[in-house]
């Protein structure tokens, strides 16, 4: 695991890959990892859902850009993952429709 530490030393932050945040390696059974973990699971729990989400936008990108290079076809993928992918733009066009609309209602 990767963490980013705060001022003060402690683990504010957790991630399973390096990144521009969580740069230092610590391994899993480390007591400060444990605690870390352990001292408030609901919030670690919350942080992780948070992140799976912003992670999915990542992959409908980078989806979305392997089609527009002719890496990857949509028929390519599973039928499962052809139904999310359009669900998905689906509710993305209308919540960018929405966003058209003023306070008002008017564009």
């Amino acid at each position: 695991m990767y963490i980013k530490r705060s001022k003060n030393g402690e683990i504010e932050q957790l991630s399973r890959e390096a990144t521009a945040d969580c740069k230092e390696f610590i391994e899993l059974n480390s007591p400060e990892l444990v605690a870390f973990i352990g001292s408030d699971e609901k919030a670690q729990v919350e942080a992780l859902r948070s992140s799976d989400l912003e992670f999915v936008r990542v992959l409908e990108d980078v989806i979305e850009l392997l089609m527009d290079r002719g890496a990857i076809s949509f028929t390519d993928l599973p039928a499962a993952a052809q139904e999310k992918l359009m669900a998905r733009q689906t509710l993305r066009q209308r919540a960018n429709r929405v966003d058209l609309l003023s306070e008002d209602g008017v564009i």
